[in-house]
């Protein structure tokens, strides 16, 4: 059982070096040569196994933050602003998805080795945790205030590899009378098994999870959407820094500009059989 808000993940980075194009590339605000160090709490994890159950990967995500500014005396937040959330194994950053399942994206994992100079991944643990796999017991736990994770596990049909999940209960109704309950929680990641080659994943999506019984599951996934039209003035409207200003405004890189932040939206769900169990941590 993951001890989630004792699990860290910490990065170092490469020194900065000045931008050819951009004014405040990566929203830094420092000099060149500057090192940060950064820490976030790991909110999720999911293993990839294969039809035995021998473990392939191990994915987390962790605690988002606004894009931002780092790190001025005032002026943090950018406008327009997004979400910055990273997905991660023990040994690639992984991007999460903008669009549907139903449509591929560009982009590739990337070598932790090559993104950062020095990375940690601290995962703590809870020993001896009690399975709960039966309302009475979840139940009588969640009214005594127990710290509890949840476990959901399905097999994809495609490749025949299983999927675990594991996240905190941050939300559960019960119903003590009628011995009912719904976990109804996220954020976790699902990975998107069609770019699986083997080591790593390409993709994974961002999604809630909601079950009321221990052999099925449903995730609603997140993914972008389009603002209207007349609310872009105020959407992309810019105060403060530019993150998209350059040094020299003929001096355009290619692809410039970059796309603006947009909304986003859960919305498409799976509904799958799967083996949940909640998992109960030891009293301390």
């Amino acid at each position: 059982m993951i001890d989630f808000p004792r699990s860290f993940f910490t990065w170092k980075t490469f020194p900065v070096q000045a931008d050819p194009y951009y004014k405040y590339a990566g929203g830094f605000i420092g000099k060149e040569g500057d090192v940060r160090h950064v820490r976030f709490s790991i909110e999720s994890s999911c293993v990839i196994s294969d039809e035995n159950g021998g473990a392939l990967a191990e994915l987390f995500v962790g605690a988002p933050c606004r894009t931002e500014y780092t790190i001025p005396r005032q002026g943090f937040f950018q406008r327009p602003s997004s979400e910055f959330r990273m997905a991660f194994s023990r040994s690639h950053r992984i991007p999460i998805a903008k669009r549907p399942s139903s449509e591929t994206e560009p982009g590739s994992a990337q070598e932790l080795s090559d993104a950062f100079q020095d990375h940690n991944i601290s995962l703590k643990k809870l020993p001896h945790p009690i399975e709960l796999n039966s309302s009475g017991p979840l139940i009588e736990a969640t009214l005594a205030n127990a710290l509890l994770n949840a476990r959901s596990t399905y097999q994809d049909d495609q490749t025949g590899l299983r999927v675990t999940v594991e996240f905190p209960v941050n939300l559960i109704n019960v119903n003590r009378e009628d011995a009912a309950f719904q976990v109804c929680t996220g954020p976790l990641v699902l990975p998107d098994l069609a770019t699986w080659n083997g080591r790593a994943v390409d993709r994974v999506f961002l999604a809630h999870a909601a079950f009321t019984a221990f052999d099925y599951v449903e995730f609603i996934l997140r993914r972008e959407v389009a603002a209207a039209p007349e609310e872009l003035a105020w959407l992309h409207h810019i105060e403060g820094r530019d993150r998209n200003e350059l040094h020299d405004p003929d001096n355009k890189p290619p692809g410039y500009p970059p796309s603006r932040p947009s909304p986003t939206v859960y919305h498409e769900i799976w509904k799958l059989p799967s083996t949940n169990t909640v998992l109960r941590a030891p009293n301390l």
